[in-house]
């Protein structure tokens, strides 16, 4: 999925590569009539609603109401919504620790898939889903045996990708706000437009905060990395991770790299002399354990050595989760503020 779950840290740049030449087909595809229901439903209010995404027109009759989420920030802002009842399946998130009271929900929807990944195609078919949610194309690549979003659309299960991750470029041009476009199309499509409109606000009133706290300190030179001894798994100055960084108070200090999860060499890191440290933090990717956060902040000061971030073994583990789109990264950005200006949030 360009997903990358960076928990897909490392599958970001493979699976965008995989991805890249996905084609996404127009469609304007009605949820599809699940068994046993009646065909000539009666007009809901509200609907039909249309919105855009990834190029496409999406348009619904009506709520969806069997709903299949890949990667767990797409379930997350689901729930954010209030929408656990809509939900028939979601992948599995193991990776890190789960948002306030999202776990229980969590345990109640079926697990369709063992990682982070939707399943295969004839898995993912079978579901008979009328919405598929995810962070971006990976889960939908053809060649890697997933269904493709026009096979999905064919078959009734319209794919909406949070951020405008659609692409390899469009994931570099992402901006915050489309995470609040985001959870406003969301409210249309199910019709709950207010309480999509509430939780704006409130994740909108959330950052402002932050942002004011920050407003006016010197920015805190913050490198963001997954690891490595050489070269670096790290975040340049484009895409969502940067734009944390900025939002709490940072400046990344690979700025000038063209790229959001991408590779630097070990000259670049050592140069550029961080005051802190994130470290993406994920315990298990597609099954197999990963480097700690600890062993990860550990090859990043042994690189920047003479570093002020290393003198303080100065770092934060940022859940990988919130590196991707979806309601977590808003929330992140406060922790990450706060960790770079602690004195600005002691009132």
């Amino acid at each position: 999925m360009s997903r990358p779950p960076r928990t897909a840290s490392t599958i970001t740049k493979k699976l965008l590569v995989l991805t890249s030449a996905l084609t996404l087909t127009a469609c304007s595809q009605a949820p599809a009539t699940q068994e046993g229901t009646q065909t000539a439903a009666a007009p809901q209010t509200g609907f039909p609603v249309t919105v855009e995404n990834c190029g496409r027109e999406l348009t619904f009759d009506r709520p969806p109401s069997k709903v299949v989420t890949g990667y767990h920030p797409s379930l997350e802002t689901l729930l954010a919504l209030g929408l656990s009842d809509r939900i028939a399946g979601r992948t599995f998130f193991g990776e890190s620790a789960f948002l306030p009271g999202q776990k229980e929900q969590y345990d109640k929807i079926p697990q369709i898939s063992e990682t982070i990944m939707l399943p295969q195609k004839e898995v993912m078919l079978a579901q008979g889903a009328d919405f598929v949610l995810d962070n971006a194309m990976a889960g939908f690549d053809t060649a890697g045996g997933y269904a493709g979003v026009a096979e999905l659309d064919a078959a009734g299960s319209p794919v909406y990708i949070l951020g405008g991750w659609c692409s390899p470029e469009e994931t570099l041009q992402y901006t915050l706000d489309k995470t609040f476009t985001d959870l406003r199309n969301l409210g249309k499509i199910f019709g709950v437009s207010e309480r999509a409109e509430k939780l704006v606000g409130e994740l909108q009133g959330s950052l402002a905060d932050a942002k004011k706290r920050v407003e006016g300190r010197t920015p805190v030179k913050v490198l963001a990395t997954d690891g490595g001894k050489g070269p670096v798994n790290a975040y340049g100055g484009s895409g969502i991770t940067n734009q944390m960084i900025t939002a709490a108070g940072g400046v990344n200090v690979l700025a000038d790299v063209k790229g959001d999860y991408t590779e630097v060499s070990v000259e670049e890191v050592s140069a550029a002399q961080p005051e802190a440290v994130l470290v993406s933090d994920y315990s298990t990717l597609r099954g197999e354990d990963m480097p700690s956060s600890p062993a990860k902040a550990e090859e990043a000061f042994a690189i920047a050595k003479n570093s002020p971030a290393a003198k303080e073994k100065r770092y934060l583990a940022l859940p990988v989760a919130a590196q991707h789109p979806g309601y977590r990264n808003i929330l992140a950005i406060t922790d990450i503020a706060a960790f770079l200006h602690p004195d600005a949030f002691t009132r």
